[in-house]
């Protein structure tokens, strides 16, 4: 009896690695139209049930947006294998001595979460996470994650993905976004339910000002980076 259990249970794994691996990697080439968030957020809105999304690829997406993005949630993004290793560990330092709880997620565990998964803690969500984090760098290249990413996360009240928050925020295509209308939406991404891109608060507008300076700091640096090693 008990072998016939780690039976089932073994057969009901691997079926879930096999087609967990062929999801990522049919995604590595289909546009994702919708997202687990999208849903949730769908039937959570009484109000407005409804959601602004528009794939575009990521040639059609401004430079600065991903620039902002990149320096405002990730700046080693395109160095690291899907995990910053050293913000892990200076999260866990500061969650252990009792001080505000502090994110490590990369661009790549964003993307996992936001396509494959659903948004509330948890460590098997956690877990989930760390697994499809791994499958998308082993899998897709740097390029296709941030298209996917700017692609697909919240960026205002049920508006999701580059192209609909920039015609949301700044009636505009993605292509035409310039620096600061790039960092004002990278400025929300950490609450984009509560905080507006346009018009900018008080903590917005310092929250572009210090984007922007990354922007030109380390811009340079992630652009050489990007062209020569992103698309490995």
């Amino acid at each position: 009896m008990i072998k016939r259990i780690f039976k089932f249970f073994g057969k009901i794994l691997l079926w879930f690695f096999a087609m967990s691996i062929i999801w990522v990697a049919l995604l590595k080439f289909i546009p994702v139209y919708i997202t687990p968030l999208m849903v949730i957020r769908y039937f959570e809105n009484n109000e407005q049930n409804k959601w602004t999304h528009k794939w575009v690829p990521l040639k059609d997406i401004s430079k600065n947006l991903q620039l902002a993005v990149i320096c405002s949630e990730d700046q080693k993004f395109v160095y690291h294998n899907g995990f910053d290793t050293e913000a892990i560990e200076k999260a866990y330092e500061a969650n252990q001595k009792g001080k505000k709880l502090r994110g490590a997620s990369t661009i790549s565990q964003q993307t996992a979460k936001n396509v494959f998964l659903w948004p509330q803690r948890s460590w098997t969500r956690k877990g989930l996470e760390v697994y499809f984090t791994f499958l998308i760098e082993l899998i897709w290249d740097k390029e296709r994650i941030l298209e996917v990413y700017l692609n697909s996360i919240e960026m205002g009240d049920s508006v999701y993905g580059a192209s609909a928050a920039s015609t949301y925020w700044f009636g505009k295509s993605a292509a035409k976004l310039n620096i600061d209308e790039a960092a004002a939406i990278a400025s929300i991404l950490p609450n984009p339910r509560r905080y507006r891109a346009n018009p900018a608060s008080p903590y917005v507008q310092r929250q572009k000002a210090w984007i922007r300076q990354q922007m030109y700091y380390y811009g340079p640096l992630i652009l050489t980076k990007t062209s020569t090693e992103i698309k490995k």
